[in-house]
């Protein structure tokens, strides 16, 4: 198993679903966003999903984007990636996940970022804008670098769509979900939990759910059906406004939701 899929493993040995949290690389200076990073790994955090700050980032919300945005005035450098992904890795254990948008991939070359996210300590990438069927080079590159490929799901895939994400992924299946929305939560749960019986169905043995997941409780949720949860917005907005402190605070408190329930299904 690679790093990733132990710590989902070891998680669910311990009785509950993974902690998967997201920050921005260079937010709000590259060693604040270094010292948030270990923050969350000795708070709860099972997974660390590090962004590089993107110009165009479509996927991101209102505080991601304005947080990155300012990772970029302050004139961030694809280079200062690897410097946080180091300076992460040789504090803490758990394993980093860089979840990058494909141009800035394309740009600094894929061997070459593949080799220099490894050689870092990084355990793979998540990339939300590239799909399994136009990510030949990168799947090459990661099978030469045993480095983690994770895709994403969402409720509108198709069934052929899900065979390929699962059969491309490693890792686990990133689900997209947009629960947690004032007055649409319920519906929207059932779309997650749907969506991740679904993958299930087609073979997945590891799905994560993220986008819009801001508490202990929707995380609690998300653990009778998933096998772990990805929160961002909260913990950037916590970074934010209070700093380390209450990152430190924010993420031990979503943690405790990982313990509410086992993932009902077969590892």
């Amino acid at each position: 198993m690679s790093r990733v899929e132990q710590a989902i493993a070891a998680a669910h040995d311990a009785g509950r679903s993974a902690f998967v949290g997201y920050l921005p690389v260079g937010f709000p200076d590259l060693q604040t966003s270094i010292d948030a990073a270990i923050t969350l790994a000795r708070n709860g955090v099972d997974i660390i999903e590090l962004g590089p700050p993107y110009s165009d980032p479509v996927m991101d919300g209102a505080v991601i984007q304005e947080a990155t945005t300012l990772a970029l005035a302050a004139g961030f450098k694809t280079a200062d990636l690897f410097t946080a992904l180091r300076a992460i890795t040789a504090e803490v254990d758990v394993p980093v996940l860089v979840m990058t948008y494909w141009n800035p991939v394309l740009q600094y070359g894929i061997d070459r970022y593949a080799d220099d996210l490894l050689a870092a300590g990084g355990a793979g990438l998540i990339t939300p804008d590239i799909t399994p069927e136009e990510a030949g080079e990168w799947i090459a590159a990661s099978e030469r670098t045993g480095l983690d490929r994770v895709f994403l799901a969402a409720p509108t895939s198709s069934d052929a769509r899900l065979d390929l994400v699962v059969q491309a992924s490693t890792g686990f299946v990133y689900t997209v979900s947009t629960m947690g929305i004032t007055g649409e939560r319920t519906e929207l749960d059932r779309a997650a939990r749907t969506l991740v019986g679904r993958l299930r169905e087609h073979g997945a043995t590891r799905a994560c759910v993220g986008i819009g997941i801001s508490t202990a409780e929707q995380i609690s949720g998300v653990s009778e059906y998933a096998d772990g949860a990805i929160v961002g917005t909260a913990l950037v907005r916590a970074l934010r406004d209070g700093g380390i402190p209450a990152l430190a605070e924010v993420t031990r408190n979503l943690a405790s939701g990982t313990s509410s329930a086992r993932p009902v299904h077969e590892n």
